[in-house]
């Protein structure tokens, strides 16, 4: 058969052909459909991590009571002896415990990655012709859109509450989107411990005993200068600190040039560093 063959002709030969040639004949002489691109096989991982949430909505559980609780919980309970008011607390604490809050959410990432990978399904994955990243870039696409859920309904109940930034509403829109691309960043090392460890409680364990003490030995609560000289030490270089400094400070229209750039130099070298792991690790798996 030449290669200037055409489509039809190559149907009349198959159909002239037993059942099994045939088959063959059209699997090899039709064209196949292209390759998807890297953006296109990453979105289609994204919503497949939102239809993932469509069938089961108790996910959205942490990206909306758990924020819910925090913002009101510590703001009542801490405002009156630590600003004298709930009213000059809600100023300092909403951008610090925004940032808090979706931090800790990105660590459930790699408990997603875990439950597919024990499931089996990174086992069909690899055999896709696709970018060989889009998988993982897709789990976290599909978080960030609960990142935003989470920033939207923390600032809605802060602003019912009395919180008014002063940085209007384009400081609040450059803080969160400050906050999104470094949570996309930050999500790549719980991916990386998705791919490691054995099961989803392990992944969570060793999250939990990464994140809290770098949410929490930082300044979301209060001013580091009240804190012992040996803590300071490691809370003004905390990555968590510069962020919320970075998102304090946009959402104040203070404009916080060294913290913009400590934030999103400490994205690029976490997503540089964790994300190359995590590929390396994912091709070996």
């Amino acid at each position: 058969m030449s290669t200037t063959t055409t489509k039809t002709e190559l149907e009349d030969v198959a159909l002239a052909a037993p059942d099994a040639e045939r088959l063959s004949a059209l699997l090899v002489g039709l064209d196949r459909p292209p390759r998807p691109s890297a953006l296109s096989a990453s979105l289609t991982f994204g919503w497949r991590a939102m239809l993932k949430i469509k069938h089961v909505p108790e996910q959205l559980f942490d990206v909306t009571a758990f924020p819910i609780m925090l913002v009101l919980m510590y703001t009542y309970l801490f405002g009156g002896a630590l600003a004298g008011s709930t009213q000059e607390y809600i100023q300092f604490l909403l951008p610090g415990i925004l940032v808090m809050s979706v931090v800790m959410i990105t660590m459930y990432t790699g408990v997603a990655v875990n439950t597919d990978i024990a499931k089996g399904v990174f086992d069909r994955f690899r055999t896709l012709p696709i970018w060989r990243p889009a998988p993982m870039v897709g789990y976290l696409l599909g978080d960030v859109l609960r990142y935003l859920l989470a920033s939207v309904v923390m600032l809605t109940v802060g602003m019912i509450i009395g919180f008014r930034p002063e940085g209007g509403v384009l400081g609040v829109l450059a803080g969160v989107a400050l906050l999104l691309v470094f949570s996309f960043a930050f999500s790549w090392i719980w991916t990386m411990f998705g791919l490691m460890l054995r099961t989803e409680k392990s992944v969570m364990g060793v999250s939990m005993m990464v994140i809290f003490p770098l949410t929490f030995l930082s300044n979301v609560f209060v001013l580091p200068s009240t804190m012992p000289g040996w803590l300071q030490a490691f809370v003004n270089n905390s990555p968590i600190t510069h962020l919320v400094s970075a998102v304090r400070g946009l959402m104040a229209g203070d404009g916080p040039v060294a913290d913009l750039a400590w934030s999103l130099g400490w994205a690029g070298v976490i997503m540089l560093v964790f994300g190359a792991v995590t590929m390396r690790l994912y091709n070996r798996k």
